[in-house]
């Protein structure tokens, strides 16, 4: 990171108190630098990265970043807090902050600041030198690593020993959603605890920026293996055969020497991994899991890596449709084609263009969703008959459960043909032509004439029920998709129920738009009940608890389901019955109301796109109040004394300790 950060771009006393003005004054520094050419324009490009998705890290780290035309050249600028800036983090405000800059195009630049980054933030002695560190000259130098050595060249390939005089050897691959900050602290948690405990380790890191795969030299002279994902391993069937650690990113972070254990564990009992492949199936196939993974959980995975693609289509989409009915009224359905009739002077143009495009937009949902959860079961051979199945099943409108099926069958098929065993002059030409060709065909015929039509059906009887939904029956879907929503708080569970929403907007009737807004007010209601909760009775949680509900009412009121998860996963046993509860009763009042919403998402910020919005509100304000009550309640039958006796854990103290990176 050598030449990316000076002095000046350090500031040991950032006074700030939100990310917009942490990100001014860093910038400013840039500009002085003059690595920063035009201060509002790059201003302009942070906060638009930012709204994409929050850039806090749990322990207390925000990491700011973008590409901007008005960078010069790639720059890293740090601030120190006192009193802590909030990214969004769900452990509370950041007191480290790192603003990161790079030219436009600059893809590689941009990630390798970040890779770098994150891999230094795993590191405790880094986060803890840098909060102690008050001179701007030697921060740079300790944020650059001066005053690290090289890494030793890698030794010389030598014939493979025995496993008696060699150490422990293991290969990893970690992988996150965005594929930036936890796969690499993941990655630099897994080798610092190899290395600690006298065991080789290989990283592979697969992350936004790509992936340098692991020489198949090393992974077949491995012991074992650790795969530390959040979405699928890219090429999986290369580790097939051996023992096999298989979990979560997070895991790597929190506790990386139980992992290498384990893995060492599972070697010493010879347990295997799946069978290797059929020499027929080409490298870049993933597998479907390990010989632990049941079908359930690969299912779970599959759909949820469609969901997680169709989302950005959906929120571009639907915000759009909705700020052109805001514009231009509901009226805006019939405006003409945009590219044979617009005018610059007039609102009615400009709200048909938004609805136009939005509508382009929704127009990939079902698509995308089916070719992404056929990747997600075969790899990239999947994306054609995905996508070619999603078309049909809007082309015959069987609608969101036609693209599920769709995706299901092109994943199967691909899957099928991957086994058969072909000549090995025909391997090239598989990915490229066969399977393409085959997979399309079979899936295409499939949706047309067999699966298509009772599915379509399906869909047009649930669409017209949703749409005469009235009474007791609205009552009780409403209660169900409220359960849904908050049982598992962002997980599979709650991303059915919001599929299901989404889905009925593409064909909207009054039912439907009842179930968007019911699923947006339920997913609201866990972590504005664990913020009113942790405001009204704060004796009852800890000091880290009590600043995550600070941060819980913004993820709240924006519909950020996730941000309760720090709770329930302190106690779920309490939080999550009480967060259900709280859903239940807003789903039912929400759907009793009749409140409507065109918008996929957005929280509080589209209740003027809501029909009946104040007793939609009312609604929501309902199931807080259950949520948070019995919360408090539950936790005060545990700690009867709380109110006057407050717990060691959530004792304040006149001077709070200096912030540790918590693991993410």
């Amino acid at each position: 990171m050598t030449e990316l950060i000076t002095a000046e771009l350090v500031d040991t006393d950032l006074s700030a108190d939100t990310k917009q003005a942490a990100a001014r004054s860093l910038a400013e520094r840039m500009v002085a630098a003059g690595r920063v050419t035009d201060l509002e324009g790059f201003l302009a490009d942070v906060a638009a990265r930012e709204e994409q998705m929050p850039t806090g890290l749990e322990g207390g780290i925000g990491i700011p970043h973008c590409r901007s035309e008005h960078v010069t050249e790639p720059t890293l600028a740090f601030g120190r807090s006192a009193r802590g800036i909030d990214f969004g983090a769900p452990d509370g405000p950041a007191d480290l902050v790192f603003l990161i800059a790079a030219p436009a195009g600059a893809d590689t630049d941009h990630l390798t600041i970040l890779s770098a980054l994150a891999r230094r933030l795993a590191d405790e002695e880094f986060t803890a030198a840098l909060r102690a560190e008050g001179d701007p000259v030697r921060a740079a130098a300790l944020i650059r690593g001066d005053d690290e050595q090289p890494p030793a060249a890698p030794a010389p390939e030598r014939p493979a020993p025995t496993v008696t005089d060699r150490p422990f050897r293991i290969v990893a691959v970690t992988s996150c959603p965005t594929g930036i900050a936890h796969t690499y602290m993941a990655a630099e948690a897994l080798q610092r605890a190899a290395e600690a405990e006298g065991v080789e380790i290989a990283v592979e890191t697969q992350g936004s920026a790509g992936f340098t795969r692991l020489d198949p030299a090393v992974i077949a002279a491995a012991d074992a293996v650790v795969l530390a994902h959040d979405v699928e391993v890219r090429e999986k069937a290369r580790f097939a055969g051996k023992p096999t650690v298989d979990t979560g990113v997070k895991a790597a972070i929190n506790r990386p020497a139980e992992l290498v254990a384990e893995a060492r564990a599972r070697a010493e009992r010879g347990e295997t991994g799946a069978p290797a492949p059929d020499r027929a199936a080409p490298m870049d196939r993933q597998a479907g899991g390990g010989e632990r993974e049941g079908f359930g959980t690969r299912l779970r995975t599959w759909l949820m890596t469609g969901v997680s693609y169709m989302v950005p289509f959906v929120a571009a989409g639907g915000l759009l449709i909705a700020l052109a009915f805001a514009v231009g009224g509901y009226g805006i359905t019939e405006a003409p084609s945009v590219a044979e009739h617009f005018r610059w002077t007039e609102t009615a143009s400009w709200a048909a263009l938004m609805f136009q495009i939005g509508g382009a937009a929704f127009g990939f949902l079902v698509p995308v969703l089916a070719g992404y959860i056929a990747y997600g079961m075969a790899d990239r051979p999947g994306l054609v008959p995905g996508f070619v199945g999603g078309a049909i099943a809007v082309t015959i409108e069987a609608g969101f459960l036609g693209g599920l099926v769709a995706g299901l069958l092109a994943g199967a098929v691909v899957m099928v043909i991957q086994r058969v065993e072909v000549p090995a002059v025909l391997r090239g030409i598989m990915p490229v032509v066969v399977i393409p060709l085959l997979s399309a065909a079979v899936v295409g015929f499939l949706m047309f004439v067999v699966v298509g039509k009772p599915i379509a059906s399906f869909q047009r009887a649930m669409t017209d029920w949703l749409g005469g939904l009235s009474g007791g029956n609205a009552v009780l879907l409403g209660v169900l998709l409220g359960l849904m929503m908050c049982f598992d708080l962002g997980g599979p569970v709650n991303k059915v129920a919001y599929a299901f929403a989404v889905g009925g907007l593409a064909t909207p009737n009054d039912g439907s738009l009842k179930v968007m807004a019911t699923v947006m007010a339920a997913g609201m209601v866990p972590p504005l009940g664990m913020a009113l909760a942790t405001t009204v009775r704060g004796r009852l949680f800890s000091r880290a608890e009590r600043e995550n509900g600070k941060a819980a009412w913004v993820l709240g009121g924006s519909f950020i389901t996730e941000g309760a998860i720090p709770f329930a996963a302190a106690d779920p046993l309490r939080v999550i019955p009480s967060a259900m509860a709280g859903g239940a009763v807003t789903g039912a009042l929400s759907m009793a109301f009749g409140a409507t919403l065109r918008a996929p998402h957005g929280g509080v910020f589209v209740v003027p796109l809501i029909g009946r919005p104040l007793l939609y509100l009312v609604a929501i304000a309902a199931g807080t109040l259950v949520t948070a009550a019995l919360v408090v309640l539950l936790k005060s039958r545990r700690h009867p004394t709380a109110p006057d006796h407050p717990t060691t854990e959530a004792e304040p103290s006149p001077d709070p300790p200096a912030k540790t990176p918590a693991a993410a």
